[in-house]
Parts: structure tokens; sequence; C-alpha cells
């Protein structure tokens, strides 16, 4: 295709204003919906992730320059060898097809920490992408998936609710995906990963997959990976997607940017419950459901429902659509279990008709990135040849007292600064 038939289509002015300029390298690359003027496709497909890519040059005056109007994965990897390229391929079909041995090598991949199999589980992430696009395409631009953030103190029965709810949406079609943070120990770096053993009739369930990942000394319990993974399981036409945090703490503020709702889970007997949680925590409850509202529980479940309820009232409004609404439930007796789905399916109507879901998606991929970006440039730091020699001197220097905390970090980050 060359510069004089594109000029007849609406791309014409932006030609046109590129031939005014000193450039003399041209590289579009357009994704594989893009379409010019009248239907017609530009160029050749590019790698098969759903790139078009076509090269014009023009002589100027000598100078050369590349203009991309969407960066492409070649350009942050190396070539994929014939094995590579077998083995994404391999995990990409059978992931679409939904076979769970390829989701679960396909989490594995991008849980890796090899330089290499990073860069492969990015190319298997960015065709997973594209394939997630072109189905929301045909849902009308609906999301595939309704994901849930889920979390409460120790003891408030997740486990058990998550079987329990997880059967009974199984039961009506569903297919579910659990995505448990499990705390790693900070000494060892072991982690218990139990979930699989407390939710048993579940774990044996063919439309309910559970994968439980360490924190491996992640801030907060979620695993750097876990919005990688909930696109996965996405992919392998998983529609609900379950993540249960470590409890109660930093981890619900990271796990609220990455699902549509949240959900937090609070026993009946756990003392001064108002003090006890966090008001930021509350802050980020969609709902709140009280557990084991059964036997002699009923009474104080009651009490701390209605004590919630008056809370929530005081708090700032986050959704023009929605108010948090508070529950009771009993994964035993299997009371306000349904109601509770109700109460979600409602959630995610509204926000859906409001826009606001989407808008809230939309937030979150900025956030996503941006993570991703902190954790990049703290690995850099760390691993910067200077800077990996003198963390230690400093560490000595602010234990024995001879620096602060404070000039030690500024003599790093300038010493960074100057060599890198």
């Amino acid at each position: 295709m060359n510069i004089p038939m594109l000029l007849q289509h609406s791309h014409r002015n932006f030609l046109k204003g590129l031939l005014r300029t000193p450039f003399r390298c041209y590289h579009f690359i357009f994704h594989s919906s893009t379409h010019l003027g009248s239907g017609i496709p530009c160029a050749r497909p590019f790698n098969s992730l759903g790139l078009h890519c076509t090269k014009w040059m023009m002589l100027s005056n000598g100078l050369k320059r590349k203009l991309c109007v969407q960066t492409t994965l070649k350009e942050h990897t190396e070539e994929l060898s014939d094995k590579e390229q077998r083995f994404v391929d391999k995990l990409y079909t059978g992931l679409i097809q939904g076979h769970r041995a390829c989701l679960a090598e396909a989490i594995t991949l991008i849980e890796s920490t090899h330089k290499r199999k990073k860069e492969l589980a990015q190319v298997l992430l960015q065709k997973v992408l594209v394939y997630h696009r072109e189905q929301e395409q045909i849902n009308k631009g609906k999301p595939l998936a309704f994901r849930v953030g889920l979390s409460g103190p120790p003891g408030a029965g997740k486990s058990t609710f998550i079987e329990y709810f997880g059967k009974m949406l199984t039961e009506r079609g569903h297919k579910l995906s659990v995505l448990a943070v499990d705390p790693s120990s900070c000494t060892s770096g072991g982690s218990l990963l139990g979930d699989k053993t407390r939710m048993t009739e579940l774990s044996r369930d063919m439309n309910a997959y559970i994968r439980p990942s360490p924190t491996s000394g992640t801030l907060g319990g979620v695993t750097r990976t876990t919005n990688e993974a909930i696109l996965l399981c996405e992919g392998g036409g998983y529609d609900i997607i379950l993540i249960e945090t470590v409890g109660v703490g930093q981890s619900e503020f990271a796990v609220a940017d990455m699902v549509d709702m949240f959900v937090l889970l609070l026993p009946p007997a756990g003392g001064d419950e108002l003090q006890g949680i966090k008001r930021g925590i509350i802050e980020m409850a969609d709902l709140v459901a009280i557990t084991k509202s059964d036997g002699d529980l009923i009474v104080p479940a009651r009490r701390i429902q209605a004590e919630y309820v008056s809370a929530l009232k005081l708090l700032r409004k986050r959704s023009e659509v929605w108010r948090p609404k508070v529950i009771r439930i009993s994964a035993r007796s299997g009371e306000g279990i349904s109601e509770m789905w109700d109460k979600m399916r409602e959630f995610q109507d509204l926000m859906l008709a409001s826009g606001e879901l989407t808008a809230k998606r939309q937030k979150q991929q900025k956030v996503w990135m941006w993570n991703l970006i902190q954790e990049s440039v703290l690995e850099h730091f760390r691993t910067h040849p200077t800077i990996r020699e003198q963390i230690p001197v400093m560490e000595k220097k602010v234990l024995s007292g001879a620096l602060s905390p404070g000039l030690a970090a500024d003599v790093l980050l300038k010493t960074f600064k100057s060599r890198d």
C-alpha cells in the first residue's frame, strides 16, 4: 500500500502533516481491528500478536526518526526461538480451550522470576489480552468475568464460605476461579498453601480452579502477578474470579485496585469490632458479611450487623448507584448465601448500567502499570552494581547510629542518580 492511496482516505490530513516534517523514516503499527478509511486494512500481520505493521521511507534533511502509533512487544523482547514460540502457542491454545493444566502452567510461567521466562510470559499475556478484547467485543463490550475480592480477619471462615459459595455457583452453571494469596514465612520463605486442603469438595469440582499463591514477601500479601493471573483465568473461560487475601491489612487496599467488588467477611464474636477493624478497610467494602450466623452466635451476629449498618451510614459515599450492605450468612447452614449472591449480582448490574464499572477497570489498569513500574525501579536500584556494593555499608552505618536512615537513603539515591 502506498501513500497516495492512503491520502484518499480519512488519515490523509495526518499523513500530509507528516510529509511536512523533517522525519525520514516512518514506522506504523496498528491493532488487527484497525482499518484505514473505508475498510482498507493496513499492511501485514505482526508476529501473530494481533498487530499490523507498515513502513514508509521519505527522504528529507538526513534526519531519521521512527514513529510508532502502538508500541509492540517485539521492541522489548528478543526474537523467540522456534521452541519458545511453540511453547507459548501451546500454552495459549490450551488456555483458551479451557485446559486446566495449561492454565496452571501459564500462571507458573508468569510467577517465574527468571528473566527469559518473564519475557515469554509477557508474550503470552499479550496474546491472551488480544483474545480477551475480541471476546469482550463479541459480548457487546461487557466484562467477561465478575472479579470479587474477599477478605477478613483470621478465623472469619473465609475458606468455609468459599467452598459453600463456590459449589453453589458451579451448580448454577458458572465457572469459578479462586486465587488464594497464602502467607509466606519471613524467615524461611515457605508457605502453608492450605486452601486446597480446606476446600476439599470445591477442589475436586471440574468447574472450579483453586490456585494458592505464596506472598513471597510482597507488601500487603497480594502477589505481583495476581492481576496477570486474573487475566489468564478469564482467558480460560472462568466467569467468576475470587481473590482471597491474607486477613485484614494493607493487602485489602491492593486487592481493591484489581477487583469489581470488595467483600469483607467478619466473625460475630471478635471483641470490639468497630475498634478492631481499621476504618479504611470498612470504607473499601462494597458488602460486609457477618459469618457464622447460626446457633448461639445468631444474637451477637445480629448485634454486629446493626452496629455496622449504623457505622456505614457515616462513611463517605463512593458510588452514585450503590450503598454498601451488611448481611448475615452461615456457611454451615447455608443461610443467607443465596441472598448474598443476589446482592452481588445487583451490584454488578447497577455498576455496569451506570458506567462506573468500566471507569473503575480503566483506572485499575493505570494503577497496575504504576505498581509494576515501582517494583521494577526498586529492583533495578537494588541490583545496580555500584548500589549493591554500598547497601551493606550503609546498612551497617544505620544500625550503628553513625548515619540516620534518611541521610543514608539520600546518599544511595544520589549515587544511583550519578552512576545510572
